[in-house]
């Protein structure tokens, strides 16, 4: 067992104990102040190395002096003739104290290390201080860095400073911060306990920057459209509505960036994609967060096929990249990323996983009795068409089997209104959903240019808003009078970074891969 394994963090405790707790703290700091030594007036600390950069220093030159020396005799350690100093910071997280010297272990935004501290090195007072800071006070220290007789790499601390007070306690370090509430809500204290879950926040990180390098060396522009709009449209979603004073006027946060986009492809701007937040006023549960982020791109003379080339292309790519690897894990199953997607129609799929062949039936009645026979539930009479059956039972009876990455392509025209008909079946639109452990991943068409036939689908739409349907589209002039200027074939994809990131590092929440997901009042 290494030096820095026993604990100097508060129980369980009553609130009157956690008070008492308190008390110490600030007037540990009053003391400080009267003192002169109150670490808030420091303005600066001088970090030369991260605690892995200081490890990996250490072990690079014990292996060159190993191979030039040879192995030190037994009970003798290695000394450098120029020892490797650094001067590290970080939040003091544990601590022994044995009468002139003590251990703590120093954490930092790279992880962990041990340091030894002696009242000879770094003098009586400053030591008598040092015995008297609490776990979780920020400190920063210089000295060299040495291996241990229980073989750990750490840091003999020269001198030590105290740079910033921490007035309350940490969770128990042993037991950690386990209650997922109080994690979410307090993302910082569960990044200072538990600092593992900070992988999935470089993943994600890692993740949006291969995204971005992918579509810039594919030539596409990345551009920013408005959050707030005068009407909400590109997706099928309840909007978050707010106030603009100085208009006197209700806007909406935006539910999707595809109206925007689309306008630039009319303009003349043949790639262009949009890394940012969605909003929609819906439910939450374990893939769904009122406001997340999405890419969605645009690329003039492709079409969806070209999309599902790029869908694979990134993910596959970030998951070789970022994890070395195209086997991930993720909701219990083993998923293989590796290039050559699986796709099928939605025909195709609900024949396999549903036994009804939709496209040798071509009447809505008997769409809709094949349907129903199989428990496949539709809702009010002007949804009982041949395409709302075929969505019907895709929704639900395929989509929970679809495990291993799979496009399902060709989508009814009734739950695409954005989407291009498909020549050779008009009742089916050129549109794609990407779906992985049975989520979603990707969403992506064949885009409509046709003014005439949009205005028509969107009327469609307002009839359904009509009949008290508040998640269908808006009408909206303005977007139809770009499409009558003439936008040329397009492909258009969204993708759920969320979901992506979800995969990557195998979360089974969304609220793991959101640093401040959205939360109840505690009120």
């Amino acid at each position: 067992m290494s030096e820095n394994r026993t604990p100097d963090t508060a129980p369980e405790m009553t609130e009157q104990q956690l008070s008492e707790l308190l008390q110490v703290r600030r007037d540990k700091l009053a003391t400080l102040v009267e003192n002169g030594q109150d670490p808030f007036t420091i303005t600066k600390y001088n970090v030369t190395a991260y605690t892995d950069e200081a490890r990996a220093a250490y072990v690079e030159k014990e292996a060159q002096y190993l191979a030039e020396n040879g192995q030190p005799e037994e009970g003798q350690t290695i000394e450098f003739a120029e020892p490797i100093t650094v001067s590290i910071a970080g939040r003091m997280m544990s601590r022994r104290i044995m009468g002139k010297a003590s251990f703590l272990d120093l954490h930092d935004a790279n992880g962990r290390i041990q340091v030894y501290v002696s009242r000879g090195d770094v003098g009586e007072d400053v030591y008598a201080g040092f015995k008297k800071w609490d776990i979780g006070d920020i400190i920063g220290l210089t000295g060299f860095v040495f291996r241990t007789k229980m073989g750990e790499v750490s840091v003999h601390a020269t001198s030590i400073t105290l740079l910033s007070k921490s007035l309350r306690p940490l969770p128990e370090k042993f037991h950690g911060l386990k209650d997922t509430d109080t994690r979410f809500r307090q993302r910082y204290l569960d990044l200072i306990v538990n600092p593992e879950v900070k992988r999935n926040f470089v993943i994600r990180s890692q993740f949006i920057k291969f995204m971005r390098r992918y579509l810039d060396d594919r030539r596409y522009i990345e551009v920013e459209t408005p959050v707030l709009n005068t009407i909400a449209g590109g997706a099928a979603a309840r909007p978050f509505i707010t106030h603009h004073n100085t208009l006197d006027l209700d806007m909406y946060m935006r539910i999707a960036t595809e109206l925007p986009l689309k306008r630039l492809i009319v303009g003349g701007m043949d790639r262009v994609y949009e890394i940012g937040r969605i909003f929609r006023n819906e439910g939450m549960d374990t893939k769904h967060n009122p406001e997340f982020t999405t890419v969605e791109l645009y690329e003039a003379y492709a079409d969806f096929h070209d999309m599902m080339d790029i869908a694979e292309g990134i993910l596959s790519g970030a998951a070789k990249e970022i994890l070395g690897t195209y086997e991930v894990e993720w909701q219990g199953e083993k998923i293989d990323l590796t290039p050559g997607w699986r796709r099928m129609t939605m025909v195709d799929a609900v024949k396999e996983y549903v036994g009804i062949d939709f496209g040798a039936i071509t009447d809505d009645a008997e769409a809709v009795a094949a349907a129903e026979a199989k428990g496949v539930e539709l809702a009010d009479a002007a949804e009982r068409t041949w395409g709302n059956a075929l969505y019907a039972c895709f929704d639900q009876r395929v989509e929970e089997k679809l495990i291993q990455p799979t496009f399902i392509t060709m989508y009814p025209v009734e739950v695409s209104p954005l989407t291009k008909a498909s020549p050779a079946d008009p009742r089916l639109t050129e549109r794609f959903e990407l779906f992985v452990c049975h989520s979603e991943l990707a969403n992506a068409y064949s885009e409509l240019n046709d003014p005439l036939d949009q205005r028509e689908r969107f009327m469609k739409q307002v009839e359904q808003r009509e009949r008290g349907d508040d998640e269908t589209e808006m009408l909206d002039e303005d977007f139809l009078t770009a499409l009558e200027y003439g936008m040329p074939p397009t492909g258009g994809m969204g993708m759920g970074i969320d979901r992506c990131v979800m995969m990557l590092t195998g979360s089974d929440s969304i609220r793991e891969v959101i640093l401040f997901p959205t939360m109840k009042p505690l009120d």
